[in-house]
């Protein structure tokens, strides 16, 4: 079995709010979350907007909100992932693929973002080396954020990422707004990435696109882990167990039957998901 990269046991993140006077309240918004990531593989994490996946994303990343705070263990190679240690990790062996591209500076070009402002022969032929295997050409390097395609920014934001060679990658939300071509090649770069050794971490609302891609799945609602299968479990719906999951199952367009026989009551999911978790 490969190394586990990265291990989440018993997290919770809740959130502090104040109402009128001097009352307040707090949010649960993720319980008690286990989850794994080995060397060499894609763990795609799914569910609705709201299930908690980018809250899992910056809890490891250490950059949660001012009034979130959070509880459990994170390990990143078997040892505590303390706030102190992921400041020095971040950026180097633990990067993170943000989902909005406003992420780069829009007043930097490319290469030296890319670089991250070293100038050294050696980090500019790897640059070089990086643009080329993700189907960029070099001139990009003299371009501005603004110049560029949604397709061509998705493929900077991984460039960056893997300069470092890293061996844990974050990736949350990488292929909104792309048509299916250019979401199709950012997963391909993933797989790249896990293929390398590098355990990848994958946060998406988009189960067809991930199961291209990805080796296990990890299905959230309401900031709970309802489900855990192998990716290839989804080529059958009686290989699934929750009610949940098999519903975004036969959400995915390829599942649809003409005659809508195989349609489920979403509404009726949803009244069945709130009774059981509250939300």
């Amino acid at each position: 079995m490969k190394d586990t990269i990265l291990e989440v046991k018993d997290l919770s993140v809740t959130f502090t709010q104040y109402d009128r006077g001097f009352s307040r309240r707090t949010l649960h918004a993720v319980e008690k979350m286990d989850l794994s990531v080995r060397a060499g593989e894609i763990v795609a994490v799914v569910g609705s907007s709201g299930s908690g996946k980018s809250l899992l994303a910056h809890a490891i990343m250490g950059i949660l909100p001012y009034n979130s705070a959070m509880d459990g263990e994170i390990r990143f190679l078997g040892t505590p992932l303390t706030a102190e240690r992921v400041k020095k990790l971040r950026g180097h062996e633990i990067v993170f693929v943000p989902q909005s591209v406003s992420y780069l500076d829009p007043l930097m070009k490319i290469g030296d973002q890319i670089r991250n402002g070293k100038k050294d022969h050696s980090v500019k032929e790897k640059c070089l080396s990086v643009l080329k295997r993700y189907g960029l050409a070099p001139d990009i390097r003299e371009k501005y954020p603004f110049q560029l395609s949604g397709g061509m920014t998705r493929r900077v934001l991984i460039s960056t990422a893997v300069m470092e060679t890293p061996k844990f990658v974050i990736a949350d939300e990488p292929t909104p707004g792309l048509h299916m071509e250019a979401a199709t090649r950012v997963m391909g770069h993933f797989r790249e990435m896990a293929d390398d050794g590098a355990g990848v971490l994958l946060i998406t609302h988009d189960l067809e696109l991930a199961l291209l891609t990805a080796d296990r799945v990890v299905v959230l609602y309401g900031g709970r882990v309802i489900e855990e299968t192998d990716a290839a479990a989804f080529q059958n719906e009686e290989n699934l167990k929750h009610p949940y999951t098999k519903a975004l199952f036969r959400s995915m367009p390829k599942n649809w039957k003409k005659d809508g026989e195989n349609l489920c009551d979403t509404g009726e999911i949803l009244e069945i998901m709130r009774k059981e978790y509250g939300r």
